[in-house]
């Protein structure tokens, strides 16, 4: 009996510990919630979206009511360039029927160094359909989307400006169950 009832009170001190820490990974605007402008440089990536490398603009509004997945990272690196060319082949499918399109904000105290990275993401990748920005609100981003300082990636699925899916990612999250999960998730935008 006293085995049962110390697995019992583990098992919920477990749970707690995994709802708290649910609850402290949130990040950037909910469902529900409507995308506010924020201005951006374009630093690589979808040659054929209208906007040259090096122009500022809001990349959001140029997005007007489409379905978009927009990501948010701080870490320009494998994990990320494997989520980048799964959403790269989805924008592909959808493009003609939807006009789907996707972008990736990378935020951090080196918008410089950020912008070589995505390069050469775009490189490796060879993707052609995400486009990588850099905000002019930096370390984290727009102040009004309320990019959490300890997610690593911030990934929002919207259609006519408005959020359906949030995905808040910590450090090391960005793994292929999460990125089934987003490629997913997109389904939500594409009715």
């Amino acid at each position: 009996m006293k085995r049962v009832a110390t697995w019992g009170l583990s098992l919920a001190v477990l749970l707690f510990t995994s709802a708290t820490r649910a609850e402290e990974l949130r990040s950037g605007p909910q469902p529900g919630d409507t995308l506010g402008a924020y201005e951006v440089t374009k630093v690589a990536g979808a040659p054929d979206d209208g906007v040259p490398v090096g122009q500022q603009l809001c990349y959001r509004c140029k997005m007007g009511n489409r379905p978009v997945v927009m990501v948010f990272s701080r870490k320009p690196d494998r994990a990320l360039a494997r989520l980048v060319k799964r959403l790269d082949t989805v924008v592909a499918q959808n493009k003609d029927e939807h006009n789907m399109a996707s972008f990736v904000s990378l935020i951090g105290d080196k918008p410089d160094e950020l912008a070589a990275a995505s390069k050469q993401i775009i490189a490796d990748t060879k993707v052609e359909n995400v486009a990588f920005v850099v905000p002019k609100d930096q370390p984290n981003g727009p102040e009004t989307y309320n990019i959490n300082p300890q997610v690593e990636t911030t990934v929002l699925i919207y259609v006519k400006g408005k959020v359906v899916a949030n995905h808040a990612l910590p450090p090391g999250g960005l793994n292929d169950a999460a990125a089934e999960q987003i490629v997913a998730d997109t389904a939500k935008i594409l009715k």
